[in-house]
């Protein structure tokens, strides 16, 4: 008998350490290292950027001042991690690139970790943003009025923002918002492709746009859409003009997810 209770007495003591050491783990990853990094760079109104980050979040922002703010915060859980990762920054004439070097983590190292680096990028509104790649995190792109925005992300969020270029979003997981405050009656269009997710658009009642909304696994609402029009029967596609259709286009395609169409001040 004494033999039983001593071997559960000695289980009970075995969680209880390993409970503790949990708990200085997760103490450990609270305190997380960072290192600021803000240059500002002179470039042309219509530039072509590109900008390739691993994991952390991409802000940009479109104002009427001809240069490049770049803002970036690194983070790691090791002053030798924190040392590793670089932002390296280039400006040629008609061009910027904005590239993030993350050391690979080893993964059967539980005290090695990769780290991330979250940028706030300041751009004249009339650039291109050519490319923006993200692996996982958060993507924000606002007040654009460039030829041309792209932007890719593997996991996480993407926001889109009063953004009146020809934009192409793809995500293969997560979700994805378009809000416009105003509507502007010039050509643009909105595409976005995503794989696994939902996706919302958020445009003002007067918005006037040629919308091709698709899904394979999931529904379409569309505020836009009269409510005598709508039926009871769950829309997986829909092929419509808003208001005449004027000169912009709005599409949206998902694999698997939900669309939904939100009208502002009805």
């Amino acid at each position: 008998m004494r033999s039983a209770i001593s071997y559960r007495q000695g289980i009970r003591l075995a969680l209880a350490i390993l409970l503790l050491a949990l708990a200085g783990c997760g103490s450990a990853t609270e305190r997380t290292l960072e290192e600021a990094f803000e240059q500002v760079y002179a470039i042309e109104p219509t530039a072509n950027i590109t900008v390739t980050n691993e994991d952390g979040a991409v802000f940009v922002y479109g104002s009427n001042i001809n240069e490049m703010r770049v803002e970036a915060i690194k983070k790691a859980y090791t002053r030798e991690r924190l040392k590793q990762i670089a932002v390296n920054v280039s400006v040629q004439e008609g061009s910027a690139s904005i590239e993030t070097s993350i050391p690979k983590k080893q993964r059967w190292d539980f005290s090695d970790r990769s780290g991330t680096v979250d940028y706030t990028i300041v751009v004249p509104t009339t650039a291109n943003l050519s490319r923006l790649q993200l692996r996982d995190g958060e993507v924000l792109v606002d007040g654009m009025s460039g030829e041309t925005v792209r932007a890719r992300l593997r996991n996480g969020t993407v926001f889109a923002h009063n953004c009146f270029s020809n934009v192409e979003f793809t995500l293969d997981r997560g979700t994805l918002t378009l809000a416009h405050d105003w509507w502007e009656p010039r050509k643009f269009s909105i595409q976005a492709n995503i794989a696994l997710g939902n996706a919302w658009a958020v445009l003002p009642s007067d918005a006037a746009f040629h919308l091709i909304a698709e899904t394979g696994d999931g529904k379409i609402e569309n505020d836009f859409e009269k409510s005598a029009e709508r039926g009871t029967e769950e829309t997986t596609r829909t092929d419509t003009s808003i208001h005449g259709g004027g000169k912009a286009a709005l599409r949206i395609h998902t694999t698997a997810g939900n669309i939904k169409i939100v009208e502002t001040n009805p």
